[in-house]
């Protein structure tokens, strides 16, 4: 079973995740998604293993909603996994995926409940 975090090394949340990971010996891998970015297929699996609809994903105050001039509140599901995949900097971050689960680190707590969970599995 591995672990994968989706990262983002600008972010101080999703550095904190990487720390944590690090700190936990336990091995995962990277997915730095704003260089390798997620498929429509890919955000579709994770939003379950999350069990959150694509808009608990999105990033609302992302400036490239305001320069774009996207109402995330007029968009329908299959829209929203379209504007992740065009542009991963709306997906939120960090997220820890292990198994059939997976956890947005915000609160950061989230992530250590969860590596906690798996941990006698890994």
């Amino acid at each position: 079973m591995t672990m994968i975090l989706y990262h983002n090394p600008n972010c101080s949340k999703s550095r904190a995740a990487l720390a944590l990971l690090e700190a936990s010996g336990h091995p995962f891998i990277i997915r730095e998604y704003l260089k390798d970015p997620l498929d429509a297929s890919e955000i579709r699996d994770l939003l379950t293993l999350l069990d959150i609809e694509p808009n608990a994903l999105i990033r609302s105050k992302e400036p490239i909603l305001k320069t774009h001039n996207i109402d995330l509140l007029t968009c329908n599901r299959g829209e929203l996994i379209e504007l992740m995949v065009l542009h991963p900097i709306l997906i939120e971050r960090p997220i820890l995926a292990v198994a059939n689960k997976a956890s947005i680190g915000r609160p950061i707590e989230r992530i250590t409940a969860l590596v906690n969970q798996y941990a006698p599995n890994l």
